[in-house]
């Protein structure tokens, strides 16, 4: 596999720019490109907006005046239910789990790219959900906590109360299931091998830069443990690209130093 130096200039154009212009999908698909040289950027950004305006559709038939759960659930009913999308737990470190085409061509993935597409999918359908980096299971939150209490209470509805400090649901994206305060604590236990009690601050949504970075370093690790240097001294010229650091850079000295000359872009590409 021999990396395309113009996707990693493009990738580190794309994650230059400010954090409301970063287009998460198209980064993930640009990443994925130097795997996979052929990759239909576009069709795979089509399928994503098709999934977005059925769930839509289905919100508007369902919940049209719902709450965030309400609407959330029809989310997660097509894509967990009718669409199939689903965690991989039999190959959870198959390297294929972190490429986001490989995760919608079959439907399933680990955390934190399912949490990619839910992310998309949900947005398109008018929910506000934002990438939480939970330690060891990535997760997603949905809905602001206070604008959703207050137009709960103008309809004299019940909140649901978590122990979220911005948004007002939790979501397990590999199992595609909203988590209570239970089965949060639950499962802060068994990831982090401490006690049930879970720091308000784990749950603080994170920036998009923190999600393709820890999508990296999931391969990092993989492509590390199996020896595969060449994948692993692409993947970490991408994290460069995101958060350069003295550690990265030695690790790349260690595999031959950086192939890299992030430059801008010589010619405009349009993924609609």
């Amino acid at each position: 596999m021999v990396p395309s130096r113009p996707s990693l200039t493009l990738f580190a154009h794309l994650v230059s720019r400010p954090e409301s212009e970063i287009d998460l999908v198209q980064a993930a698909l640009v990443f994925a490109e130097s795997e996979y040289p052929s990759l239909d950027v576009a069709r795979y950004v089509a399928t994503l907006e098709g999934l977005g305006r059925a769930a839509a559709r289905r919100i508007a038939q369902a919940a049209p005046h719902g709450t965030t759960e309400e609407r959330v659930r029809v989310v997660l009913e097509w894509l967990y239910g009718s669409q199939g999308f689903r965690g991989n737990a039999e190959e959870y470190y198959d390297p294929r789990n972190s490429y986001l085409n490989e995760v919608l061509d079959r439907k399933k993935g680990i955390p934190i790219t399912l949490a990619v597409i839910l992310l998309d999918v949900a947005t398109r359908a008018g929910i506000d959900a934002k990438g939480i980096s939970f330690p060891g299971h990535f997760l997603v939150g949905a809905g602001e906590r206070e604008k959703e209490a207050s137009r709960l209470a103008l309809e004299n509805r019940a909140v649901r109360r978590l122990g979220a400090p911005n948004v007002n649901l939790v979501i397990d994206p590999f199992h595609g299931r909203i988590l209570g305060n239970t089965e949060l604590e639950a499962l802060h236990a068994r990831v982090t091998g401490a006690g049930p009690r879970v720091d308000p601050r784990l749950l603080e949504p994170c920036s998009k830069r923190q999600i393709l970075a820890r999508m990296l370093s999931n391969l990092r690790s993989i492509h590390a443990s199996r020896g595969d240097d060449e994948r692993l001294r692409n993947v970490l010229e991408h994290l460069v690209a995101i958060a350069p650091s003295p550690e990265l850079t030695r690790e790349l000295e260690r595999l031959g130093g950086s192939r890299a000359i992030l430059a801008r872009p010589s010619a405009h590409r349009s993924f609609n």
